[in-house]
């Protein structure tokens, strides 16, 4: 029968948490490392719902990208949102591994992931931070060449959005076709040069700021905020699938309930 520990040990294994940045706060983050694990539900975020959700299942552990503990807490109480979630938690008996940067960074992680949700080819490294215990290279971000090249940055965008079923992409056209794109789960804004020295024409990340855009368009770059939901969502059906594949006894399911958490018109 699987644990807690042998699921962290698992994604330790595949997305070390020693390439977490320093800032993060990934990891086996609530729970009983001894706990036996029947069932897992995996979501971007562990909110209320996502909980309510796991408890129903009967599910006694939940993996996430984003930590539901990332600042110091000094107390845990039902007085704040995260109080409330973290309550639920220990109260149902179900842990927490929270894998995020070690996430995007690890080869085959979140970013390898959403370069292939845009069906890119020739995949490659946008920024590499160096290599992990085992010789493979990490880093934020991945570069590639687009399957239909000579798109306009309008064109692209509606693709990314039907890839990523996204609620919407803002994005600015630099007067360059789409050929050659970069790629960055969730916030990547502040590696626009980066995407420029990789030869890119092309960038999809998110939460860009509005500066941001004017510097894309000065720089002859198409830029495409597609949300940052949907720009690391795409992690979680393979992570179901590799815990699947790794804990054949274990039923592993993706949370029906969480999804991008504003609509647009």
């Amino acid at each position: 029968m699987a644990s807690v520990v042998a699921v962290c040990q698992f994604i330790d294994a595949f997305a070390p948490f020693e390439l977490q940045e320093n800032f993060d706060n990934a990891g086996f983050l609530v729970g009983r490392k001894k706990q036996a694990v029947t069932r897992i539900l995996v979501a971007l975020d562990i909110t209320r719902e996502v909980v309510e959700e796991a408890a129903w299942w009967g599910a006694e552990l939940i993996v996430a990208h984003h930590p539901v503990i990332f600042n110091p807490v000094k107390s845990i109480t039902d007085g704040t949102p995260g109080g409330q979630i973290l309550l639920e938690l220990i109260e149902n008996k179900i842990a927490a591994i929270c894998a995020h940067t070690n996430l995007d960074a690890a080869l085959g992680g979140v970013n390898d992931c959403l370069a292939e949700a845009l069906e890119l080819t020739e995949i490659g490294q946008l920024q590499q931070a160096g290599v992990d215990a085992q010789g493979r290279p990490y880093g934020i971000g991945r570069v590639g060449t687009v399957h239909r090249p000579g798109l306009s940055a309008g064109e692209y965008a509606a693709f990314v959005k039907e890839r990523l079923n996204a609620a919407n992409v803002r994005f600015v056209g630099g007067g360059k076709p789409v050929q050659r794109v970069a790629v960055g789960g969730g916030a990547c804004g502040s590696m626009l040069e980066d995407v420029i020295a990789q030869g890119c024409d092309t960038f999809v990340t998110s939460d860009l700021k509005y500066n941001q855009f004017l510097d894309a368009k000065a720089l002859g770059l198409n830029l495409l905020d597609a949300g940052h939901f949907p720009t690391e969502n795409v992690v979680c059906g393979p992570m179901v699938q590799w815990l699947s594949e790794a804990f054949p006894r274990v039923e592993v399911r993706l949370s029906e309930v969480h999804r991008e958490v504003y609509k647009s018109v």
